[in-house]
């Protein structure tokens, strides 16, 4: 099976909510000798895209949401540690990622991904979960002040997404502002709302953060 047919089958099981197939795609695509990275950003992420638009335009609903992300669980639960043999050694003092959904959001998958990117180049990890209130993520800065931290949130919806601003503003307040780095992700997210909120950064896909994330830690 050629690579963009087996990425083809991977969409498809996430859109059609097919989890054990999902699992048993991951495995064949690891067989063929994919790289667990192109399978996420080229199989399984743009399934999860596909059904986050028709969550928007609700043509699907949270049930048909929740078992596209179990699907992508099964897949993950293989390729986490192929993905973690890959982890780059040497890379001590990277940093500490603090990761988070914001609060209102449940969408963990891009979250959960970047989080396991983050760890596989080299950053310590501090996964506060879903629905995290911007208090806790200011505490979590000012307990960790003085070290090299960057703040990693993500938001799927646009109601969500408004947190972040606000979330900057606090971290200006409480004058930890200039003691973190801020990436921000999430379907809405653009470069242009990065600047607008005066975070840091954004990217793509989970690839891409991981890169965006050690190139603003320099």
């Amino acid at each position: 099976m050629a690579n963009q047919e087996i990425f083809d089958k991977l969409t498809n099981a996430i859109v059609t909510q097919n989890v054990a197939g999902c699992a048993q795609l991951a495995q064949e695509a690891l067989d063929a000798g994919i790289s667990p990275l192109d399978i996420i950003t080229k199989g399984l992420s743009p399934g999860m895209k596909i059904i986050g638009d028709k969550f928007e335009a609700a043509e699907v609903f949270l049930p048909q949401i929740m078992m596209s992300a179990k699907a992508m669980e099964a897949a993950m639960k293989i390729l986490t540690p192929e993905l973690e043999k890959t982890k780059v050694e040497g890379e001590e003092g990277t940093g500490l990622a603090v990761t988070f959904v914001a609060e209102g959001d449940i969408h963990d998958i891009g979250h959960r991904l970047v989080t396991t990117m983050l760890g596989a180049n080299g950053f310590e990890i501090l996964d506060l979960g879903t629905d995290v209130l911007n208090e806790t993520v200011v505490e979590e800065a000012e307990k960790h002040k003085g070290q090299k931290v960057i703040l990693v949130g993500s938001a799927l919806m646009t109601t969500s997404m408004l947190g972040q601003k606000d979330l900057m503003d606090r971290l200006k307040e409480e004058n930890l502002r200039d003691s973190v780095k801020c990436m921000f992700g999430g379907a809405p997210v653009s470069s242009k709302w990065i600047e607008e909120i005066g975070a840091d950064a954004t990217a793509e896909n989970a690839a891409e953060a991981a890169k965006v994330a050690l190139n603003i830690m320099k």
